[in-house]
C-alpha cells in the first residue's frame, strides 16, 4: 500500500520487567535515526515466548509510563494488556493498522528475535501489517545464520531507510545502534538483595522507576 511519504510510526513490544535504560535509550536512538513520528512502547499482558512475568500488568505498564513521561515523541500503548489471552504481535498490528490504513508502522525487534521470528503466531502476515526495523549490535552480522523460511524473506531488506515511509509495510531495514548492556533479568536478580541491590541497579532504571519498584516492592 503506498504511503505517500508518511511519517513512521516505531512499535516496541516487550515484557518491560522492568522497563530500564536501555528501551529507553533505544527508543530515543531510533526515534530520531529513522526520522519516526513517534516511538510506541506495547507492554505484553501475556507474553507467549518466555515464562510469565514477576510483576503484573499493570505495574508493567505503569513503570513504562512513568519511563516515558515527559519524553518527546515516546508513546505508550496498553491495548495489549488489557486483552484476554496471548499477547500475538499479528492481532496488535491489525488493529493498528485499521485505526490507521495508510500509515507506516516499524516493528522493532533485536536480531535474535527476528531470527527466531519463524516460531512466532502467523509470523509471515507480519510483513503485511508493518515493515521491520531490526536492530544490532556495533559488528554484529547473522545474515548467515537466518533460518529457511526467513532467508526468503531477507530479499525485503532495503539500506535506504527513507524508503520506510513511501509504503505501509513489507520492507526490512537493519540498523546498528549503541551498545546498552542492561538485562532485566539481571536487575530483577538484584533487587532480591533489597536495599543493596537498589544501590547496584539505581544508573540503570529510570530513577522515577526505581522509585515506583521501592515503594511497591517489587521484585523482592
Amino acid at each position: 500500500m503506498r504511503a505517500a511519504m508518511t511519517a513512521v510510526l516505531g512499535i516496541l513490544g516487550g515484557t518491560f520487567d522492568p522497563v530500564h535504560c536501555g528501551h529507553v535509550g533505544l527508543a530515543r536512538e531510533l526515534l530520531t535515526a529513522l526520522d519516526f513520528s513517534a516511538v510506541r512502547f506495547i507492554p505484553a499482558g501475556d507474553p507467549p515466548h518466555r515464562a510469565a512475568p514477576v510483576a503484573t500488568p499493570a505495574q508493567r505498564l505503569a513503570m513504562v509510563e512513568i519511563a516515558v513521561d515527559g519524553i518527546p515523541g515516546l508513546e505508550v500503548d496498553a491495548r495489549e494488556i488489557g486483552r484476554p489471552g496471548r499477547s500475538y504481535t499479528v492481532p496488535t498490528l491489525l488493529e493498528l493498522r485499521n485505526e490507521a490504513p495508510a500509515r507506516p508502522l516499524a516493528l522493532i525487534l533485536g536480531a535474535d528475535a527476528f531470527l527466531g521470528l519463524p516460531t512466532w503466531h502467523r509470523w509471515q502476515e507480519l510483513f503485511e501489517l508493518a515493515h521491520l526495523v531490526v536492530v544490532a549490535r556495533p559488528g554484529v552480522t547473522f545474515e548467515r545464520a537466518l533460518p529457511g523460511p526467513l532467508a526468503v524473506e531477507w530479499s525485503r531488506r532495503l539500506r535506504d531507510v527513507a524508503a520506510l515511509a513511501t509504503e505501509s509495510a513489507g520492507m526490512i531495514v537493519t540498523q546498528v545502534i549503541t551498545e546498552h548492556p542492561i538485562s532485566a533479568s539481571v536487575i530483577r536478580a538484584q533487587l532480591t538483595r533489597g536495599s543493596e541491590g537498589i544501590a547496584a541497579v539505581r544508573r540503570l532504571l529510570p530513577a522515577a522507576v526505581l522509585a515506583y519498584i521501592d515503594r511497591n516492592q517489587l521484585y523482592r
